[in-house]
């Protein structure tokens, strides 16, 4: 059933729209209200799927009513009402965030159309938002340990802005995790993350990879080529094992950090780029300019915050939420119910020694759900967990 709210003061009008709407489609609930500040008490209160808004009204006129909405339920669709002196204020409500506008007295094919179009467009806002809802649970961040709260808290007050983040930590603690967090909660989230595995791509093709090439620029190089960091212009780019990259390749993103410029390999010509610059590694990078690994002065421009993911020995009461998480996303994966684990055996699993640390411990976990019992029991973590 989709809820419509007609705001109009002419009670002639209102009831026609009321009456077409109605008599349209069963599934429409049509309500009323006969001025702009009736409207807006009644889209407070409830959830409407549609606004028909006169503009000329007393007490408040339709383009405050759409104002005032927008920033209480941006997500509801205005259609506004018009009359012949009102057109070029309809089509200023439409850069306002009004889905369109129709004119007194309303044309029937024209008004059901557009009523259509704009509950179509309700309902693909939404399903994006459960999608995008859904797509972020795959980066969850589970725990409630001090210090995964820590990282929580660091990360509400740094996403906003656009602050360069380094990411420390073992492998297999979560790196990614936070770093998908960090743009998931940016102003670039509508914008693309676009992910590096520096310790994956050969040294003498990581230049390419991160800016791109001109064709000929080497033997392979039969085509222009463009980069990560173009591909990640107006996001987000994520350097993950970034103490692995060459020299040559430091030199060239420290440019880009200080200039906001790249330039293809193979090319002078220069692109600008606006790119935030999140990095992570399970090195320590201070060794590493210590022994000439690595540029000092990129450490310190990528190093504006520094984030330490803590290794799962050090956060061992968030193993309990961790398991039942892994537990839970398995079944999911397998089609199965998912297993609980007795007490024992997550006593018994909070006691190792978990070198590999969350990764490790998801896959002990996956292993117990296929080969454990309907309740995976101590003597089943004796059995194919033991370490």
């Amino acid at each position: 059933m989709s809820r419509i709210l007609v705001i109009e003061d002419e009670s002639a009008i209102r009831r026609v729209l009321v009456k077409i709407l109605s008599e349209e489609n069963e599934n429409y609930k049509v309500e009323e209200a006969e001025d702009g500040l009736m409207g807006l008490e009644a889209i407070k209160k409830d959830d409407f799927d549609l606004v028909l808004c006169d503009i000329k009204m007393p007490k408040m006129d339709g383009v405050e009513v759409l104002v005032a909405a927008r920033k209480i339920k941006p997500e509801i669709p205005f259609i506004m009402i018009s009359g012949h002196g009102d057109l070029d204020t309809a089509v200023n409500t439409m850069r306002l965030g009004a889905f369109d506008y129709i004119s007194k007295p309303p044309d029937l094919n024209r008004l059901l159309t557009t009523v259509r179009n704009a509950l179509d467009r309700k309902d693909l806002v939404v399903e994006n938002k459960i999608l995008k809802k859904k797509v972020s649970k795959n980066y969850e961040m589970i725990g409630e340990s001090k210090e995964i709260s820590v990282i929580k808290e660091m990360i509400e007050k740094v996403a906003p802005t656009d602050a360069r983040v380094l990411i420390t930590g073992s492998n297999g603690t979560g790196k990614e995790l936070v770093a998908h967090w960090i743009h998931e909660k940016s102003e670039r989230n509508a914008n693309p993350l676009i992910e590096v595995n520096c310790a994956a791509i050969p040294s003498e093709l990581i230049e390419s990879e991160l800016f791109g090439h001109v064709k000929g620029a080497f033997t392979s190089a039969v085509k222009d080529r463009a980069g990560k960091f173009e591909a990640a212009n107006n996001g987000t780019i994520f350097l993950d094992e970034i103490g692995d990259m060459s020299l040559s390749a430091q030199a060239k993103v420290l440019r880009a950090l200080q200039e906001n410029k790249i330039s293809r390999v193979g090319s002078d010509k220069d692109i600008k780029v606006d790119v935030r610059v999140v990095a992570a590694t399970n090195k320590d990078l201070k060794k590493e300019i210590e022994s000439g690994r690595f540029r000092e002065d990129l450490y310190h421009r990528l190093a504006v915050i520094l984030i330490k993911v803590p290794a799962l020995n050090d956060r061992r009461d968030d193993i309990p939420l961790l398991i039942k998480h892994f537990s839970e996303k398995i079944a999911a994966e397998h089609g199965t119910a998912p297993k609980t684990f007795s007490a024992k055996a997550i006593d018994l699993l909070k006691g190792y020694d978990w070198t590999g640390n969350i990764r490790e411990l998801r896959n002990v976990v996956e292993r117990l759900i296929i080969l454990g019992g309907n309740e995976v029991t101590e003597e089943d973590v004796k059995s194919f967990a033991s370490k």
